[in-house]
């Protein structure tokens, strides 16, 4: 107990008064908490509201603890209105609520370096060189500037390497481009993606495009391709000989025409830098450049594996297909910059890192180097053009700068100011945030492409979703411990509460999906990454990595999508015809369907035949019935003998339909594809479902 004439602590007994002259159940009658300084006054006498009836101290920290007031005692008063939960769970959540606190005093973390004179040399060094700030800033001018033209000079290198003579300089071309759209894209009979024959593409493919997969189902004929790269074709058909006679090279030293061999052959969908690959004429590991040959219509697309791809087969003609000439070097000059950009980049980053000891200027840096390395280098986006492309980057740039100054205040700033680890800080940290930034290398690899249920049909993404809920699980318990020793685990648990919230609401909204792209996925877990320790470096560095690379290479994309948006390319979920399943007719000269009226919303249909589509009906014009011949659209070998005449006709195959409903020029779903066996004239049912 205090002196009488000193006020009480917060950690002494005020409320209750255990001195055994006094009696345990008085207390001292001064309001304010102090003694009174005069013993010889009268004791004022009790009354209703006198703080002598008060059992509980007059301290709240004390009263919340338990006080001198027995929790027996408190939860056995009629006003304790929580008598109905289990005295275990009570026991229980009063324990929860008294570690969530923290303790107190809250224990700050702090990195205690290793071999601290090493670590803060290279920072002392700059000190004595650079005293004054004003020399400082002059020092970071200079390495940007240093940083910025090196960039553009090796960019520079890049893109005008790899001129092809008699073609020019190659287009760069994104690792999934094709010649051909999918569905009804083409138009009727293809006529918006001519010319099919005679004419020549030079391209450029960067490296590692094996890496680019449809996500989507895409049907080629009767088969539905997913997860992998689209090359239709490329094996050796039976009409080997006859298909260099029509491809020829153009030379400018000369006006003949060359002709050259240009087997395998690939159906015009197909990408054209994994069919280069197929063929040999580019690596996956360096990429490359070469001349891509239109071979006009084929009556058929064997398959074959080569090179470590593995094409696909199509037993009908098509329209449209190329074949790659031959005389020309895998490489044919082209410098591929990414490596050492890469080199270049981190040795600047690196630097930053260990001479910087201000998160004001180490952050910022950091972040611009990352997003124009990404932006332009090793990220970016579908656009072959620099100007075009540095354009986009300084659009989406712009909004990602505002976005990263919270970070930099309510994660960045309290976890790096004060440390003088420089070394740890470039090992963990910067090694974190090119991981992340780099996330096309490496966590692209990881069979969830877009963390959806729809992607859990891959193979392998089960497993690989398994074990990162179990790495996330086991850092976010890692990272509450430490919060909760920093007295900020009730603060961040309200937080991500709140956000739990919101993102049931958009799970709730109707025709919209939630997608959690990786870039929000790091804001998300960036605040809980603030405290100074060597794990949290690591998580920091990786979640600002992941921020970059999905604004430079997608940009702000919204977190609730259509579900046209989200899975582009694939079935929407509209209507299907239903009674075209079957034909009205079938033999081995034609087939003969009918169809139902349009259902609302829809005026027409559409139908594709060996994946073109060759028909279009809208209400009002002609009768619901079509009907196809068993030679329309075909080709076959070509003539051996001198009479012109297509004996490929007369032979067996079969022919592939599939039907969607249209709304103007656009198409529905199409449904899965049924199958006209000519041989047999037989009809093979559509399965149920959209292609």
């Amino acid at each position: 107990m205090a002196p009488d004439n000193e006020p009480f602590t917060d950690d002494e007994d005020v409320g209750l008064n255990t001195d055994p002259e006094r009696g345990p159940f008085r207390s001292d009658g001064n309001s304010d908490g102090n003694h009174r300084s005069d013993h010889h006054e009268a004791p004022e006498a009790s009354t209703a509201s006198s703080a002598d009836l008060h059992m509980r101290s007059t301290s709240p920290s004390i009263a919340e603890n338990g006080g001198i007031v027995p929790i027996w005692m408190r939860e056995s008063s009629k006003s304790f209105h929580w008598k109905w939960v289990p005295l275990p769970v009570r026991h229980a959540a009063r324990s929860v609520a008294k570690w969530s606190k923290g303790p107190d005093p809250p224990q700050i973390q702090k990195i205690t370096p290793f071999f601290p004179a090493i670590q803060e040399a290279p920072v002392k060094l700059l000190d004595r060189v650079c005293p004054k700030r004003r020399h400082k800033a002059v020092a970071l001018m200079v390495f940007l500037g240093a940083w910025l033209l090196t960039l553009c000079l090796m960019l520079g290198k890049s893109a005008r390497s790899g001129a092809l003579q008699g073609y020019g300089q190659p287009h760069s071309i994104w690792c999934g481009y094709s010649l051909w759209s999918e569905g009804n894209g083409c138009g009727l009979n293809g006529n918006q993606c001519r010319p099919f024959e005679g004419s020549h593409f030079p391209f450029r493919c960067s490296a590692d495009c094996l890496q680019t997969m449809r996500l989507e189902p895409y049907a080629v004929g009767d088969q539905e391709i997913q997860w992998r790269g689209l090359v239709i074709g490329g094996g050796q058909p039976e009409h080997f000989s006859s298909l260099t006679s029509n491809i020829t090279m153009d030379d400018t030293s000369s006006s003949s025409h060359v002709s050259s061999p240009v087997l395998p052959v690939y159906r015009a969908d197909s990408f054209i830098c994994h069919a280069a690959i197929h063929a040999g004429v580019i690596s996956n590991d360096k990429g490359g450049c070469g001349v891509l040959a239109l071979t006009g219509q084929q009556p058929s697309f064997p398959a074959s594996k080569r090179n470590g791809v593995q094409s696909i087969s199509f037993a009908a003609s098509f329209p449209k297909s190329f074949a790659f000439l031959d005389l020309l070097s895998a490489e044919c000059g082209v410098v591929d910059m990414h490596w050492p950009l890469l080199a270049v980049t981190v040795i600047f980053t690196t630097t930053l890192s260990l001479f910087t000891s201000s998160v004001a200027v180490f952050f910022p840096t950091l972040f611009v180097f990352l997003f124009f390395h990404v932006a332009l280098v090793s990220d970016p986006p579908n656009i072959f053009s620099y100007p075009a492309l540095f354009s986009v980057a300084l659009e989406r740039f712009l909004p990602a700068a505002f976005v990263a100054y919270p970070i930099y205040r309510f994660c960045a700033h309290p976890q790096l100011a004060g440390l003088t680890a420089h070394i740890e800080k470039t090992i963990l940290y910067l090694s974190g945030a090119w991981l992340g930034a780099l996330n096309n290398y490496t966590f692209d690899r990881i069979p969830i492409q877009r963390l959806t249920p729809h992607d859990l049909a891959q193979p392998g993404a089960k497993l690989a979703l398994s074990l990162i809920v179990l790495a996330v699980a086991f850092i976010a318990l890692t990272q509450a411990f430490v919060l909760q020793r920093e007295g900020l685990f009730r603060r961040y648990i309200t937080l991500y509460g709140l956000i739990g919230l919101t993102l049931l609401i958009g799970v709730a909204i109707p025709n919209l999906n939630l997608r959690i792209h990786h870039y929000i996925l790091a804001l998300l877990l960036l605040p809980g990454t603030r405290t100074q320790t060597r794990p949290a470096l690591f998580y920091q560095g990786l979640l600002l990595g992941l921020f970059v690379d999905g604004v430079a290479r997608w940009g702000f994309a919204s977190i609730l999508e259509t579900g046209a948006a989200l899975y582009s390319g694939g079935p929407t979920d509209t209507r299907l015809p239903s009674n075209v399943s079957v034909p009205l007719d079938v033999s081995r000269q034609r087939v003969l369907f009918g169809w139902e009226e349009p259902p609302e919303g829809y005026d027409g249909l559409s139908v594709l035949v060996d994946d073109v589509e060759r028909f279009r009906w809208y209400e009002g014009e002609g009768t619901r019935r079509w009907e196809l011949g068993r030679d329309q659209w075909r080709v076959g070998l070509p003539p051996s003998g001198g009479d012109g005449m297509d004996r490929g006709l007369e032979g067996d195959g079969k022919r592939y339909l599939r039907f969607a409903w249209m709304q103007g020029s656009q198409s529905a779903d199409y449904t899965r594809a049924g199958v006209w066996n000519l041989g047999s004239g037989n009809w093979t049912v559509m399965k149920e479902g959209p292609s």
